[in-house]
């Protein structure tokens, strides 16, 4: 069983070392150009060579939950595309939205810039009845998210394109219920796979629909924001503010308007990171349960792109 490693932006040695102490029986080397065929290939955002060297691979293990990067190259049909369940991100990306909602809802950015002008300051409480949080994306984090949140006692609405049911959370589905959802919330999480159809999802006529004063945190991909719309729902005051901790360009380049407006926090990519050793443990796990014939968890499919 022969494996290869191709991923841009992780340091290969430790992954390659890992791997090889998880399988011992397999062959693990970093793919290079012109190198021979391989059984698996753990990659993140390969380049489309790779794929087109090695049409026989049976599964790619993608090193993160969103497959985006994947979906837009020509795949072998034959291989299977499998994403991380979880892997240690689904806690990460819980403690960012609670993070960033709490630190809104009880506006701790207002009272540190008060401290760092030598104010002592006060504020009126706010209710939590007043601010309910919908997460669009129902999939393995935002589930979790959704329980985080819950523990702070905050409504729940949730949106995702077919139909769930969850304890706690008031559900929306599909193209006809987005609108009736986005009405009922003023924090807006977004936790969407980047597919054709949620490409631009944020934009100015849905961002309007938010409750006055909303609140928009995206986790998810740059991607699922119309960039331009945001700024004057900001200035024009629909929207008190935004976390935003991914972009359409990464790094978010230097003389870009949101570095410097005043309603808007940037973290850099960094609500939920791949940790090593999870991933590492659930795809040896998922790769042997393939080689005995077994079905795996996390299989994306091909034509929805998640």
């Amino acid at each position: 069983m022969k494996i290869y490693f191709c991923c841009t932006d992780f340091k290969a040695e430790p992954w390659v070392a890992a791997l090889r102490a998880a399988l011992p029986q397999a062959e693990i080397e970093v793919w290079a150009p012109g190198a021979g065929p391989a059984d698996y290939a753990v990659v993140w955002a390969p380049p489309q060579a790779f794929l087109d060297e090695q049409p026989q691979i049976k599964a790619l293990f993608n090193l993160g939950a969103g497959v985006d990067a994947l979906t837009q190259l020509r795949l072998p049909a034959q291989t299977k595309l499998v994403r991380l369940d979880d892997a240690g991100m689904s806690v990460q990306m819980a403690e960012y939205v609670c993070h960033a909602l709490i630190r809104h809802f009880r506006e701790f950015d207002a009272y540190a810039a008060d401290v760092a002008q030598g104010k002592w300051s006060y504020r009126k409480p706010r209710l939590r009845e007043d601010f309910p949080v919908g997460i669009m994306g129902l999939g393995v984090l935002g589930q979790r998210v959704a329980r985080a949140v819950q523990a702070f006692e905050f409504p729940l609405r949730g949106w995702s394109r077919s139909p769930k049911e969850l304890p706690g959370v008031r559900c929306y589905a599909g193209e006809e219920q987005l609108a009736e959802f986005l009405a009922e919330t003023k924090v807006l999480v977004c936790l969407l796979p980047l597919t054709g159809q949620t490409q631009g999802i944020l934009n100015r006529e849905t961002l309007a629909q938010l409750q006055p004063g909303g609140y928009l945190i995206n986790v998810a991909r740059g991607a699922h924001l119309v960039e331009e719309d945001l700024i004057p729902l900001l200035d024009g005051g629909h929207l008190a503010g935004a976390t935003l901790d991914v972009f359409r360009q990464e790094p978010l380049p230097a003389g870009h308007p949101f570095w410097r407006h005043p309603k808007i926090t940037i973290t850099p990519h960094t609500s939920a990171r791949t940790l090593r050793d999870e991933s590492v443990a659930q795809i040896a796990g998922k790769i042997l349960a393939l080689e005995r014939g077994e079905p795996i968890g996390g299989v994306v499919d091909h034509h929805q792109g998640y």
